[in-house]
């Protein structure tokens, strides 16, 4: 994926002018510059470290397109860390489905990392802070601590023990390394300055005491570095260039470079750009993990979930997800995006690749009176218009179908222009009919509809008359017809602000009742009897739909991945139309 001489590279990216198609992107700029002055040699070091606590999400996207696009675009390297700092909250689990979100997405890491691997070196480098008398040993407790920084309008103020001699500091942190301590009795603080306009400045805490099993080290260590700790050292240990990070770690940025201005280790820089923010959707993992807990969705993999394992299970291409993320840019504002924006990326995508089938959600029997009992004729049908290379297929039509319920009206209302008492409508591929009387059960249902067709126009054509009609539906012949399950998405919340609540209630508040409807009676053309997991279909008139893994022989389970209508295509042609007016 790096080509074999970066160098050469990335100079010859650094002359090249940026494309008027190119969305801003500061980031880039900042690696122009720096290639152009050759700050780091002409050299491009990136990484993505994900603390394994949790799966992916689509924020996490964003982040991951940025680290190794840009390291891809120089001719860089980009490595995958694994910030595992915390071994209460992290699990191999999650390890490897970062790994597998990373490769799903199309990018492959030059090194592998985990934080763990430094824990020798973080430590020494603390002993030296230590001895340099910019680390101590503190005996508050955490609240006393938050109580002594102080607030954004006052200063902290010292703890008694800051002013500890180096060799009570090297023998407490020998000890606290020893585990002669229990949690939380005592911590390593770095010694800044406790008046500093920036909290995180404020002697901030370095090391804690903590007695867990690391997934990794397992019990070698019983204390354990902060992130805002490990982080820096990190990425200078592994030689980053360019240490990219969202918008709350800004204020962050002067203790990442006090450490590695006080270690003289290699100059890593941090540089903060603009969270992925998204409409009716939550990109907390705290409070996605609340939503597995209390089961208002199946599990991580769920397709209502914005996590990279979900959105992959509902059908998302990685291919939609990196031409998403490219267009957004990057800057130094938090916003939100339309979640309509992502949908129109995955039908774009999908409009190009998925192949054009006929299925009927909720069916109704039709009967075509006039056509022979026993006759079968085989239709052709287009695989996918949008690439020639598809070819056809070969679609079973017969005297008894089933269409869409929606398609037929026995009172049709103005502007319905589908199967009514007396209308023609022409069958997708098949023929036009023209419906004559309907069945009704007991209960003044309509159980059939039956109808007459024009032998004259096989495959849809028009009739040697010449006459129109202004509706084409889509069938499925019920003799050979594949029973399916589909199961409908919405958004899993029913405001654009799912966190938007009234008092006294929490985010589920909000959540959408109408998020899934499951479909056991779906009917499908043959030629899905057994699809494959994770194949794409497009639904004529319904959708695009994807292969879920509840799928049984003969029984397959679809996904609706999205619908057809695209929202933010007409947002964007409004808009076009809006600045040509203005013109």
């Amino acid at each position: 994926m790096n080509p074999s001489n970066p160098q050469t590279h990335a100079a010859a990216s650094a002359q090249a002018p940026p494309t008027e198609a190119r969305p801003s992107n500061f980031v880039r700029d900042i690696i122009l510059a720096d290639l152009q002055t050759s700050k780091y040699g002409g050299r491009v070091q990136t990484r993505f470290p994900p603390e394994p606590n949790g799966y992916l999400h689509i924020g996490h996207a964003k982040a991951i397109c940025l680290d190794f696009g840009l390291a891809d675009e120089f001719g860089g390297h980009t490595n995958l860390r694994f910030d595992d700092t915390n071994p209460q909250k992290e699990e191999t689990e999650y390890v490897e489905s970062i790994m597998q979100d990373v490769k799903w997405l199309g990018f492959h890491w030059d090194g592998l990392f985990y934080a763990s691997d430094y824990f020798d070196q973080l430590y020494e480098w603390a002993v030296q802070l230590i001895k340099a008398g910019k680390a101590y040993v503190d005996d508050l407790s955490a609240d006393q601590i938050r109580e002594y920084r102080g607030t954004l309008t006052q200063p902290g103020k010292d703890s008694p023990y800051r002013n500890r001699s180096i060799e009570e500091n090297l023998n407490l942190f020998e000890r606290m390394r020893a585990g002669e301590f229990p949690d939380g009795s005592r911590v390593l603080r770095a010694k800044i300055d406790m008046a500093s306009p920036n909290l995180n400045m404020r002697d901030p805490v370095m090391y804690r005491i903590l007695h867990a099993e690391h997934h990794r080290t397992g019990n070698k260590w019983c204390i354990y570095p902060m992130y805002d700790y490990a982080h820096g050292q990190s990425d200078s240990l592994e030689k980053v260039t360019h240490s990219m990070c969202t918008l709350e770690f800004e204020d962050h940025r002067p203790l990442y470079n006090w450490f590695i201005q006080q270690l003289g280790i290699f100059p890593s820089q941090q540089i903060e750009f603009d969270r992925l923010n998204l409409t009716y959707t939550l990109l907390s993992k705290r409070k996605l993990l609340q939503l597995v807990q209390e089961g208002h969705v199946s599990g991580w993999d769920d397709p209502r979930m914005p996590t990279l394992v979900g959105i992959r299970r509902r059908g998302y291409t990685p291919e939609a997800i990196r031409n998403f993320c490219n267009s957004i840019g990057v800057s130094k504002t938090n916003g939100v995006i339309e979640l309509a924006m992502l949908e129109h990326f995955v039908r774009e995508d999908l409009n190009k690749r998925a192949p054009r089938v006929m299925a009927v959600l909720r069916p109704l029997k039709v009967v075509i009176d006039n056509y022979p009992e026993n006759q079968v004729e085989q239709m052709d049908a287009v695989n996918n218009p949008e690439d020639p290379r598809a070819g056809t297929r070969k679609v079973p039509f017969s005297r008894v179908l089933y269409i869409e319920q929606d398609d037929f009206r026995e009172n049709p209302p103005k502007q319905y222009y589908r199967l009514s008492p007396g209308r023609e409508v022409r069958l997708r591929y098949g023929y036009f009919i023209t419906c004559a009387n309907v069945v009704k059960n007991d209960k003044g249902e309509i159980v059939e509809v039956h109808c007459t067709y024009d032998p004259a126009t096989r495959g849809g054509n028009s009739p040697p008359d010449g006459r129109k009609v202004k509706a084409t539906i889509h069938w499925v012949a019920a003799a050979h017809a594949i029973d399916a399950e589909a199961r409908l998405y919405e958004t899993l919340f029913t405001k654009e602000d799912p966190n938007q609540t009234e008092a006294g209630q929490d985010f589920t508040a909000n959540l959408n009742p109408r998020s899934l409807e499951v479909i056991h009676d779906a009917r499908l053309e043959p030629s899905l009897a057994n699809p494959a997991v994770g194949e794409r279909y497009q639904f004529e008139r319904l959708g695009y739909f994807s292969v879920d893994r509840d799928s049984k022989p003969g029984r397959p389970v679809f996904n609706r991945t999205v619908a057809l209508k695209d929202t933010w295509a007409r947002i964007e042609k409004g808009a076009e139309r809006s600045q040509r007016g203005k013109g």
